[in-house]
């Protein structure tokens, strides 16, 4: 056996020891959860969610080039849930949201320097009711009982209504949508336990796959169709999410 031979098989040796060693070795990354101890127990129960409401008015308001807004408008939304303890931290639970969003606009005029144009008697609202089914998986930070991290996966279905009635030409124009929508969510977040049942929870939508598609109907005699397929991998601020949920 010549030495060029011989130096391929000392390599091949070497690797292969190497391989075996990599393999029988195990390395403790902290990611083990068997030694982490019970944050949640099998059996136990999580209710709770999440509120968001707020108003506006606008009287002989001026942004940009709109001068003279009066408007209206709420924004309401409401997530409750609940969730079951199938085993040690880790649950199964649904979550239902509802929104409603309306805007009412009585005037305003744009001002495009030479050319200007008045709008008025705009009306938008639009409510949704989305179900949501729930995988929960939490993990202690730490040894702590009180302070964890945890991932919420979302499997969703949603159906809607919205309607549109502009009256600012000689006739009044109305559009009538029917809303439907089907997504898949992962929404990390931090919870912590204020006293022995009551816990806070900041959450953000992260990761997630979302097909929409609106029937719409114009003056009772158009029709028309948008379909909408949208995938983020972001940190998104305005979702961040406050929760107060009570276990038991």
């Amino acid at each position: 056996m010549g030495s060029g031979s011989s130096m391929k098989f000392s390599l091949v040796l070497a690797l292969g020891l190497l391989a075996f060693k990599a393999e029988a070795q195990r390395y403790d990354r902290g990611y083990d959860l068997s030694s982490r101890g019970d944050f949640l127990k099998k059996g136990t129960w999580m209710a709770g969610g999440t509120a968001n409401y707020s108003l506006h008015h606008n009287d002989n308001y001026q942004f940009l080039i709109a001068e003279g807004i009066n408007s209206t408008g709420y924004n309401l939304e409401v997530s409750p849930a609940f969730c079951y303890m199938i085993k040690d931290n880790m649950g199964l639970g649904l979550r239902m949201d509802y929104s409603r969003n309306m805007f009412k606009l009585d005037e305003a005029s744009l001002n495009l320097g030479d050319a200007s144009m008045q709008i008025h008697n705009y009306h938008y609202l639009k409510h949704e009711l989305t179900t949501r089914v729930i995988l929960r998986n939490y993990l202690p930070i730490g040894d702590s009982k009180r302070f964890a991290m945890f991932n919420e996966t979302q499997l969703s279905l949603g159906l809607g209504q919205g309607k549109v009635l502009n009256g600012n030409g000689d006739y009044p124009l109305g559009s009538y949508d029917s809303l439907s929508s089907f997504g898949l969510n992962v929404c990390p977040g931090l919870m912590a336990f204020a006293d022995e049942h009551f816990a806070v929870e900041l959450s953000v939508n992260m990761l997630g796959l979302n097909i929409s598609h609106v029937n719409q109907t114009h003056n009772q005699v158009y029709h028309g169709s948008r379909n909408t397929t949208t995938v983020n991998f972001k940190v998104n601020v305005l979702s961040v999410g406050v929760g107060l949920y009570y276990y038991f």
